[in-house]
């Protein structure tokens, strides 16, 4: 609701005399407060969230901070040898279909619909190369994949 909502220009009386503003319907008070207890209750559930992890001893957050930087470390790791196995694998790809006088544009094409046939059919593995663990890893993040996979 905006201030141009609220606002009421009245017209004067024939007497020249102006009529009382009309007090706001109850049910605009009974939204606002409930609205506010709304505010109050998530307010304070983020103050309680804050005064828990304040009263943690400061080793405590520490080693909190150390294990997040190694996972973040790890999957790190993770990235870059997945990128370079995938980077290997495209390499020995290509040079299997050059062989066979397939060109690379075709070696890619048939790997976005082999990606398509998973993201898209229903536990589709390619015909075993793809675990349980991993099709359910990616089908946690099937909206992201079939944007880049279009």
């Amino acid at each position: 609701m905006s201030l141009s909502d609220q606002l009421h220009i009245p017209a004067p009386n024939p007497d020249g005399s102006f009529a009382a503003p009309a007090a706001p319907p109850a049910d605009s008070a009974a939204d606002a407060l409930r609205d506010a207890q709304a505010q109050h209750a998530a307010l304070a559930e983020q103050l309680d969230a804050v005064n828990e992890l304040l009263a943690k001893p400061l080793n405590e957050i520490l080693a909190d901070r150390e294990r997040f930087k190694e996972s973040a470390a790890a999957w790190d790791a993770f990235g870059a040898m997945w990128m370079l196995s995938q980077r290997a694998m495209k390499r020995v790809a290509v040079d299997l279909a050059a062989q066979l006088g397939v060109s690379e544009d075709e070696v890619v094409a048939r790997a976005i619909v082999h990606a398509n046939e998973v993201l898209n059919g229903d536990g589709v593995d390619l015909g075993g190369l793809v675990a349980e663990a991993q099709l359910a890893h990616i089908a946690r993040h099937k909206s992201l994949l079939r944007k880049q996979f279009r």
